[in-house]
């Protein structure tokens, strides 16, 4: 009996060994190819920038900046999309697009911790990966995106506030008071307190984070709450410098709009006037929430021409921290033939220098980038 069975023993050992070799290659295909890493993965030869939330999107854009030189990262650079495996996006889009596009430096790394309301402001399932993120990276940018949970910031949800994505928010108003702390626990020590010149950059949602993480709170609605305006028509009839999305797009009569809008900003912090040379650049805005109260540690830097919303905040104890909330990663704003539509009935399209009527606008967004490539880099 024992002889009879030998072959077959043998022929399933192979076929187990083939199967596994098999499995082995399809692994490596699927996860070595630079996409997906963990923690302890992270550090390369070079600057490490992580952005939060990369989408397709937000990798096309930063892809675009680097390579365009308007973000300069020094040596063997990597980018490092970190998110929560919790959000609302399908990341296998990111995954597929880093491969298809080969993005060599780009990768991917899912926080898996689960985490609640409840643990957003103190030592957390997540802290031990975000210490590792922190030390083996150089910069951090927390991107644009939809309403912050009122919730996180001790308020009722009025009407006009649309949460699509609350964990999300969970994971990075968490890292963000890991980073830089706030009122929620005056004895908690942040990250940047043994390492106060890492770059943390906030973009519109981004800067708003910052402030809620600080124990800010926010406008939930600016056109209801700071003017007083309740229809979308009252709004398109008002001052182009108090509005700060492209309500344009809420009639959806064409999808080739901007989903902005464009506006000047006066700078009152010697770190973003040196930058914009004593003008007053026209930035791109899309957002109905601002600032109401400023987070511990956080001074205003920049306002809106009628100095009602806060557009750029700085750290007075971090310097390399800082936040805009208006758009300067945008492609749109640095190539000369890309035509920006705002209104359905104009007769053309115009560039962003058209817009601005000359150079200024795209001098500040250059060096303001400049600027901070230089403290990713130093």
């Amino acid at each position: 009996m024992a002889t009879a069975f030998q072959p077959n023993i043998y022929v399933m050992k192979k076929s187990l060994f083939l199967i596994m070799c098999v499995f082995i290659l399809f692994s490596c295909e699927n996860t070595s190819h630079g996409v997906f890493i963990k923690p302890d993965g992270i550090k390369g030869e070079g600057k490490v920038l992580v952005i939060t939330h990369p989408t397709v999107s937000n990798l096309k854009t930063f892809s675009y900046l680097i390579d365009s030189g308007v973000i300069s990262l020094n040596g063997n650079y990597r980018v490092v999309g970190i998110f929560s495996d919790r959000e609302n996006y399908d990341y296998s889009l990111s995954e597929k697009f880093i491969k298809d596009s080969s993005l060599t430096h780009f990768f991917l790394l899912p926080v898996r911790t689960p985490l609640s309301i409840d643990g957003v402001y103190k030592e957390n399932a997540c802290t031990a990966e975000f210490k590792q993120i922190f030390d083996a990276s150089d910069g951090i940018i927390f991107t644009g995106g939809p309403d912050i949970p009122p919730s996180l910031y001790g308020d009722k949800m009025l009407l006009l506030t649309n949460v699509t994505d609350p964990y999300r928010h969970y994971m990075e108003v968490s890292l963000l008071f890991h980073l830089i702390g706030g009122e929620k626990d005056s004895l908690f020590h942040p990250f940047l307190s043994n390492r106060p010149d890492y770059p943390v950059l906030g973009i519109c949602l981004g800067m708003q984070s910052m402030n809620v993480a600080a124990g800010g709170t926010l406008f939930q609605d600016i056109p209801s709450e700071v003017y007083g305006i309740k229809d979308v028509e009252s709004e398109l009839a008002f001052n182009p410098e108090a509005q700060h999305r492209n309500y344009n797009c809420n009639y959806a009569l064409n999808n080739d709009l901007v989903w902005g809008s464009f506006h000047h900003v006066n700078f009152t912090s010697p770190f973003f006037q040196k930058i914009a040379g004593g003008s007053n650049p026209m930035v791109l805005s899309s957002h109905h929430q601002a600032i109401r109260k400023l987070g511990e540690g956080y001074v205003a830097a920049g306002y809106s021409v009628d100095g009602k919303i806060i557009e750029a905040i700085k750290h007075a104890k971090y310097s390399c921290v800082i936040g805009v909330q208006f758009h300067p990663e945008p492609s749109l704003l640095y190539q000369k033939d890309a035509k920006i539509l705002f209104a359905p009935n104009l007769p053309a399209q115009k560039s962003y220098v058209e817009i601005c009527g000359d150079s200024t606008g795209i001098n500040f967004h250059k060096k303001f980038w400049r600027k901070f490539s230089e403290m990713v880099n130093k």
